[in-house]
């Protein structure tokens, strides 16, 4: 059954070249395996990919989200780096800094790839089934 099996993220890269420079340099992501057009990367117990493709950036919405256990030092971390974080009209959600605060999820921030890909890294409320 698909419930026993686990999910990769893949995120689209009209550039790979400029992908893999955003995914190691400000990300900090060094590739498990490089195989050209597209490059596995480890995050934890996980894995996910960035493959070359002229769809990238069209999505929209959150391709991968990155689960953190202090998302205020990250957020500072990647601010550092040259992240800038995005901030949407969500209902229900506080923000400090651009960080979203949800009674109930935790705490999230949003932002763009080299690519236009949006990720997130997110703080999951105590008990929520991401922790």
């Amino acid at each position: 059954m698909l419930s026993d099996s686990r999910v990769t993220a893949n995120i689209p890269a009209a550039d790979i070249g400029r992908a893999k420079a955003f995914y190691s340099e400000v990300l900090g992501f060094e590739p498990a395996q490089d195989l050209g057009g597209m490059v596995v990367y480890r995050a934890g117990d996980t894995l996910f990919s960035v493959y070359q493709t002229e769809h990238a950036g069209q999505a929209g919405h959150t391709l991968a989200q990155f689960h953190v256990t202090d998302i205020q030092t990250e957020a500072k971390e990647l601010r550092a780096r040259g992240v800038v974080f995005e901030q949407y009209d969500l209902p229900g959600t506080t923000w400090t800094d651009g960080i979203a605060y949800h009674e109930g999820m935790g705490y999230a921030a949003w932002f763009t790839d080299s690519e236009g890909n949006v990720l997130c890294i997110d703080q999951p409320a105590a008990g929520l089934a991401l922790d």
